[in-house]
This record gives structure tokens, sequence and C-alpha cells, in this order.
């Protein structure tokens, strides 16, 4: 197992020597240890990256960038079924998964349509001759895209590589140099990451260090540095929070992907049971993922027929073993997830909520931090396991009057990333989807995601969004030039 930091493109060591247990979810067993990075080295990373960005022509050398991507896609694919083991063991994700958001579906494009767009994105245009200041001076004036310069990057556990591999490419297309920390979970896939950009990528070095640590301390440099300018987070909107709070002591922008609460709005024109009937994948990958829909909104007077649809589906679904690709639910990534997890079921049933299914740890299995998949009926939206992220197998299903009543629940949340709208008719569907605030919507089962698709959410599911021309746009500076026209 890959342990070492990237820093100033040579693999080293924690500064103090220190190392932190990797543990597998799903047999508890220690797998590696991973560098336990310290504030010195987090420091000695964004000096890394600072000299990188000012010293070196990597942010104005296209053609140098275009082609260190697709290296470094080339790398990550000679090990590519080493990640998918990496990620498995200790992710506790899914094998199936893997085949899709968790590995392949990102490796597809995520660093190579970032790479293409070096050459078509509008780095200039212009605005045209005025008399600006109306005295009858003519002045021809151009908007001009520029690099940020250094990113913190700090990113979660939950989908590591996917969201690693949609961070680096816009980053390093337009130009900036960065510090990546990992979560502490899942440093190892990140140090097999910085092993390959050093070994088998011409990226100079500081343009990409990798620090991971399990002092929170570690990843505040990156926060208050005035030499990083700017911070993307993946991660809970508290965090994100604190993040900005923290930037704010420099001025430093920030771009936030946070947490979500979405709904699935089933309207009343649909098969309630035959739609309901895979109402259970939102458990897939034990509900770690901050865009499932957790919220399932069904007409009142078709309750009972979706609550036994949806509570049908989940006595039908196979969870487990993460190796096993007959399951696409594996364990929750940590005993304090799970114990997080089981203090939210017992207070859906604290506050009045029924457990159709599930509510507790499977007997079945003897290790790993399992939740069973959860269904609670008699859901009211005020609920704290309707209101709060809980990010595990817990799904609500909630009545609503009219189409007026389920888009106004929809929208009865702090959060607003993502959600569903299944309807008969698709135009009316569309009519829905465009009275939901949040950042995502697939209507009728759509799919949204890609690289260049932009991602992120409103209100407390973050600032910005992440891929997409907008996803780029995010890591550049603006200015404004004129001259005689």
């Amino acid at each position: 197992m890959d342990q070492k930091l990237l820093i100033d493109g040579k693999l080293v060591d924690a500064e103090n020597g220190a190392l932190f247990d990797n543990v597998n979810p799903a047999t508890e067993e220690v797998i590696g240890q991973v560098a336990n990075g310290s504030r010195a080295d987090m420091e000695a990373a964004v000096a890394a990256a600072r000299r990188a960005f000012d010293t070196t022509d990597w942010s104005t050398n296209h053609a140098l960038r275009k082609e260190c991507l697709h290296q470094l896609q080339a790398a990550i694919e000679s090990e590519q079924e080493e990640f998918r083991q990496d990620l498995i063991a200790e992710v506790g994700c899914p094998l199936l998964i893997t085949y899709g958001p968790q590995l392949d579906a990102p490796l597809r494009e995520a660093l190579t349509w970032p790479a293409e767009m070096i050459d078509r994105f509008e780095w200039r245009r212009s605005i045209g001759e005025a008399d600006a200041m109306g005295v009858g001076y003519q002045t021809e004036r151009e908007v001009w895209k520029e690099p940020l310069g250094v990113i913190g990057v700090i990113v979660p556990w939950n989908f590591p590589m996917e969201i690693t591999l949609n961070k680096l490419g816009p980053v390093l297309a337009m130009g900036n140099t960065c510090v990546l920390k990992p979560a502490p979970d899942t440093s190892a896939t990140a140090a097999r990451l910085g092993r390959l950009i050093a070994e088998k990528t011409d990226i100079p070095a500081g343009v990409v260090n990798i620090v991971s640590s399990q002092d929170h301390l570690t990843g505040e440099v990156l926060t208050t540095s005035p030499d990083v300018d700017l911070v993307a987070f993946t991660g809970s909107s508290a965090t994100g929070k604190r993040i900005m709070e923290a930037a704010a002591s420099t001025l430093k922008p920030v771009f936030l992907e946070l947490g979500g609460k979405s709904a699935n709005i089933y309207l009343d024109d649909v098969d309630i049971s035959q739609a309901l009937a895979s109402a259970v994948t939102s458990c897939m990958h034990g509900g770690q993922g901050c865009a499932i829909p957790t919220r399932l909104l069904v007409p009142r007077d078709r309750y009972d027929e979706a609550a036994a649809a949806a509570t049908e589906s989940f006595a039908n679904w196979n969870y487990g073993d993460p190796t096993d690709a007959n399951n696409l639910q594996g364990p929750q990534v940590s005993k304090k997830q799970q114990d997080r997890v089981l203090g939210y079921i017992q207070k859906g049933i604290d506050e009045g909520a029924r457990v159709a299914i599930g509510g507790g740890v499977p007997s079945h299995l003897e290790t790993g931090y399992y939740v069973e998949p959860t269904l609670f009926v008699d859901v009211d939206n005020s609920m704290t396991i309707a209101q709060e992220e809980i990010f595990g197998p817990v799904i609500c299903v909630i009545a609503y009057e009219d189409e007026e009543d389920a888009i106004r629940i929809a929208n009865d949340s702090d959060f607003g990333l993502s959600g569903n709208v299944f309807s008969g008719d698709l135009e009316r569907g569309k009519r829905v989807a465009a009275r939901i605030r949040a950042g995502t919507i697939g209507v009728n089962g759509g799919v949204w995601y890609g690289a260049d698709a932009p991602f992120g959410g409103y209100k407390n599911s973050g600032i910005g969004r992440q891929c997409g021309i907008e996803g780029l746009e995010i890591f550049t500076e603006t200015k404004t030039v004129g001259w005689p026209a």
C-alpha cells in the first residue's frame, strides 16, 4: 500500500515520521498505514505550490498542461485495477459501483474533458470598442481569463477518486497549482495517485502536492494561508461553513460542494407501485452520497400503496460484503459513521416516525460497520430525519396533498443539491423541476452527470459549481484590458 506524501515533486515521509492505520470498514482489519502529515508538511506543500505557480511557465504553457493531463490519465489507467481494489478495501464501496461512479465513469472524462477544453476555452473575448468615459476617446476592450493561483483542495471519503479527479482536471487545465488533502479514511488511494504523478508524468515539481493527515489543524493551513488563493472543498455543510469563516481572514474565495437532503417527487400521474420498486437504490453505497435522494414524496391518497411498494423494494435488496458483485450496499466507512447513522434512526423513532423495515445493525454480518437499509414511514417533513443529512441507508416516505404541496415540501429544506421528478407527462415533470430549488434535477430517470455538466447546489448545499464550463471558470481570475482604438 502506498503511504507517502507528495511535496514539491518528491515522495516523502511525514516530517515527524508519523503514520496512521488504514482500516477496512467491511472487515475492521488494518490493511496498511499512511503518512500522517504535520502542519509543517502542509506549509511546505503550500510553499512548493506557490513557487511552482510564480516561477514556472505552468500557468501559461497550454501544451504542457494538456500533455500532462493525458499522461496522468494513462498513468491511472495503468493501475486502474489496483485503484479499484483500494476503493473497495478502504472505502467499503461495492465492487459494481467502481465500474460506475466510483472509478470508471469519472476516469472516462474527468481529466480528458478539461484537457481538451484548454484549446477551446474562451481565454480572451472582445467586448468591443467604446467611448468608455464619454469624452470622445475610443478604446478597444477585452476580457482575459487567467489562472487563479494556488488552490487548496479538500476531498471527502465517500467518492474519493471521483471527486479528486473532477477537481484536479479543471484546476490543472486552467493553469493552477494545488495542494490536495484527502480524507484520512481514504488516504491510500490519494497516496497511489501521488506516486503516479511523481513517477509517470511530467507535471512539474510543486504543481500537485498531496498531504494526508488525521489532524484537522493540518488542513487549516489551506484555509488561512495567504499563499493559497482559493479553497475547493467537498464535504459536510457544517465543515464548509467553518472553512468559509477561516478563509475570510485572507479574503480567500471558496468553492463549496456540500450536503443534500434531496427529494424524489412522484406525481399523481405515475404508476406508484412501479415507480417505488427501485426506492431502495437510495441505499447504494450505504447511502453515503450527497446527491442521493432520501425523501420520497408521494400523494397522500396513495400513501399506503407507495409505502408497501417501497417496503417490498427494501426487502429484496442485497447488501453486505463489498467484494460480492451482487451487493450494491456495503458498510459505513467507519465505526463513527455507523454510530452516527444509528443515532439518527433512534431520533426518528423518538420523534414519532415508524420503521417499516430495517432500523439496526444486521445480525447476519459478523464484522463490519453495517447498518440495515432502513425505511421510515409516517414521516412529517419537519422531523430531524427529514431535515438533516444522515449520510446512511435511511429513507423517508412523506405524503403530500397536491402538486403545489409537493413542491413546497421539496423546497422546505436548508439544502438544495439535487432531486428527481417522476411524471406521466414529461412537460409537466419539467415544469415541476423548474420550481425545485436545487442545482441538479433528473426528470423521469434522466441523468445529469458528466464532466461537462455543472454540479453544485443552492442554499446550504454550497457555493459554485464543479464540472462544466462553470467548473473551469471558478478556477480563473478575470482581467479587463483596454487600449486606444
